[in-house]
């Protein structure tokens, strides 16, 4: 049996903001609210939510992520809900939400700040991500709304998400010229898909000492092992997943197969294997969110704070993984 070591806390960026390694994304919590993103899942009633976000704290989770495009107040209202039926304090949590950019401009950043703080009812936020790189305003533009913000109180620190190494950099800058940090670019990776390592963004943030936060951790899944074991239960995945994982099944068998090894050696799961990996290998500079629609899978994502991967396991992993850098 192997020793069991956790893993310990660390600061989000360069800010006083300290997190789990593994937090949780509630991106699930939009199910039965407004726009596509919630016609993707099945609603979730109360009761469920809160013994998920339980779950999750028991495990030592202590941030959630969130966004305005989750169901437009669904999942943050429910996060909400939630914390406060368990009867967490403010203070004793962490939570992310983003700004939805696409056909605004920099200017609507404060003109909707208000609805997020709205939903979350008493819980701050955090950190304020604008969630994609696409909208009528530039990154300077952008970043100077966003530190108005935090000059005012409103939120504690400021994230970007799916930015390029260049408009991450540009947005470092610009909130740097206003003595602000950015702490955060949430990105596409995990071991299916490794691109960061390759264009740029992950050498950047290591450079500006910007935390990665990693989602979609587990490759829609495939890294569970579970599809291989029963490819049969591709057809319960959403349709624009479907073509992805089959494409990846077979060329990510053998990485799989090594999970499950050293999976074997820790009593865990070969998901649990793969998200240490994601928010060990580059030390402290990558942190992950998986979601959850039950208890179990927050239980698992917790739980994969509970060993320490060797240094030479580390290694192998990277190795059976290489084909998807």
């Amino acid at each position: 049996m192997a020793t069991k070591m956790e893993l310990s806390m660390r600061r989000l960026g360069q800010t006083e903001i300290e997190v789990s390694p593994i937090g949780l994304g509630v991106m699930q919590f939009s199910g039965g609210g407004k726009g596509m993103i919630s016609k993707a899942f099945p609603p979730i009633d109360h009761e469920g939510k809160t013994e998920i976000i339980q779950a999750a704290i028991d495990g030592g989770i202590n941030w959630f992520d969130t966004a305005e495009i989750y169901g437009f107040g669904r999942s943050e209202a429910g996060l909400s809900s939630a914390l406060k039926t368990i009867g967490k304090r403010d203070e004793e949590i962490i939570v992310a939400t983003k700004w939805w950019p696409l056909f605004r401009t920099a200017h609507n950043i404060p003109k909707t700040i208000n609805d997020r703080i709205r939903f979350l009812d008493e819980y701050s936020i955090d950190l304020y991500y604008v969630h994609q790189p696409f909208s009528f305003s530039s990154p300077e533009a952008e970043m100077d709304a966003m530190a108005n913000l935090v000059e005012a109180g409103i939120i504690r620190t400021v994230g970007v998400s799916n930015f390029n190494a260049e408009r991450m950099i540009r947005a470092h800058k610009a909130l740097a010229k206003r003595g602000i940090s950015l702490a955060a670019n949430q990105m596409h990776y995990s071991l299916l898909n490794r691109k960061i390592e390759r264009d740029g963004v992950l050498k950047a943030a290591k450079e500006l000492r910007i935390t990665i936060v990693a989602y979609t951790p587990l490759g829609y899944g495939l890294l569970t092992g579970i599809y291989h074991k029963h490819p049969e239960l591709l057809e319960q995945k959403l349709f624009y997943q479907r073509g992805r994982l089959r494409r990846n099944l077979e060329a990510s068998r053998l990485l799989v197969e090594g999970l499950s090894k050293i999976a074997e050696k820790y009593n865990v799961l070969p998901g649990q294997v793969a998200l240490n990996w994601l928010v060990t290998f580059h030390g402290d500079t990558v942190v992950t969110i998986p979601g959850a629609s039950k208890v179990s899978h927050a239980e698992q994502s917790a739980g994969a704070m509970k060993f320490r991967l060797t240094e030479e396991e580390l290694g192998r992993i990277d190795k059976l993984s290489q084909k998807f850098l």
